[in-house]
């Protein structure tokens, strides 16, 4: 039977994740799902959670830079597993093997829960396995995904968690989707500690958008439109005269007006606000900065100012924002934890860090006492 562990007067069994990478995966994206599972693990002195590598075959799989690794166990060998993710990369489309799908639509029959990082989604969407769910994934596969899967809703957020499916635009945002995903076994407190010990300044919001310049080709043939958005995003608490926008990014104050209405549809004045206000919001669900130091952070000239501009737009006011909070991986369906022997990999990663000085801190620490530090939610899951 699974080890069965009980962390801050909750009762849990060990989670079982499975990792599938697909050739020429992304080697960033795989790490930064596995290390929280791991850390989670080292800070409570616990299994809290058990991960492995799995493949049609025990070979090599070479991830996109080159690295080759060898996986734990076969697909047909695997045991039961509370959550599948699929990583992929570059070439995915190429990479695609039909055993692969095969296997995920049968292990889909039996309720677990099924995850894609990077390209992955569209590993999951060929099996039929996103059909008629939210989806989120790196924005390079995102028109091919709304192209070929219309009955797919994409969205351009860093992830999102819908029912049974969790789904990542990749990169360093594994890491931030994996600790709500503890955030919501374990409570935010764990979640905030093992940000904390990889030097993590905050836990992302599942539905902050990829980067603007990124979700359309546009930003590519105009850069003096992508070197305005940069400026305006970098320069928030105090934010830069239009007429020096223009002049930086080396266009009149007409021209910049015209590359906003034409290529995003918004005017260049409003779009920096949408900046601000989007900044505040997240300084709003995620810290507990006062509403006075968030409205300065944001460049606002008084409080009163924040308070008007932020309810006209935003459809509520700041202080009705931050009432909003929710608790980390809060709207997360889980299946029910499998069963079984924790494998190796697991386990000696467990053992290994046994010889650090923060190895079990959290083994018998009061959740509440961290409250203080960071709030409870970070944000919506």
């Amino acid at each position: 039977m699974a080890k069965v562990v009980q962390l801050h007067g909750r009762t849990k069994r060990t989670f079982k994740v499975g990792f599938l990478p697909l050739e020429q995966f992304t080697l960033i994206a795989l790490s930064s799902a596995i290390e929280p599972l791991r850390m989670a693990n080292h800070l409570t002195g616990e299994a809290l959670y058990d991960w492995q590598l799995i493949r049609p075959a025990i070979a090599p799989v070479t991830a996109s830079g080159g690295t080759s690794m060898l996986p734990n166990a076969c697909l047909n060998d695997v045991g039961d597993l509370d959550l599948i993710i699929v990583v992929a990369g570059v070439n995915v489309k190429d990479n695609i093997e039909p055993e692969i799908l095969a296997w995920l639509k049968k292990r889909a029959t039996s309720n677990v829960l099924m995850g894609g990082l990077c390209t992955g989604p569209l590993v999951l969407a060929q099996a039929g396995l996103l059909d008629g769910y939210n989806c989120s994934a790196h924005w390079e596969c995102l028109a091919a995904l709304q192209e070929d899967y219309p009955r797919i809703f994409c969205n351009n957020n860093l992830f999102t968690f819908d029912r049974d499916r969790i789904t990542c635009t990749g990169g360093d945002v594994a890491l931030h989707m994996m600790l709500h995903l503890v955030a919501d076994h374990y409570g935010a407190p764990l979640a905030n500690a093992i940000s904390d010990m990889f030097v993590c300044d905050r836990i992302r919001d599942s539905q902050e958008p990829q980067r603007l310049r990124m979700e359309n080709n546009v930003f590519a043939s105009q850069p003096k439109l992508a070197s305005a958005v940069q400026l305006m995003e970098a320069n928030i608490e105090e934010p830069i005269d239009l007429v020096d926008v223009a002049a930086y990014s080396g266009v009149s104050r007409r021209q910049l007006e015209r590359l906003f209405l034409n290529f995003l549809g918004i005017t260049p004045s409003r779009f920096y606000l949408k900046v601000r206000l989007e900044r505040a919001k997240q300084l709003l669900r995620q810290t507990t900065c006062s509403i006075v130091d968030i409205s300065s952070i944001c460049g606002f000239e008084s409080t009163a100012h924040f308070n008007r501009t932020y309810k006209k737009y935003m459809s509520l006011s700041p202080k009705s924002e931050r009432s909003l909070r929710v608790t980390l991986g809060s709207n997360l369906v889980l299946t029910e934890e499998a069963t079984g022997l924790i494998p190796n990999i697991a386990s000696e990663a467990l053992a290994f860090a046994r010889r650090e000085t923060s190895f079990g801190i959290l083994a018998n620490h009061d959740a509440e006492q961290d409250a203080s530090k960071h709030p409870e939610g970070l944000g919506e899951g």
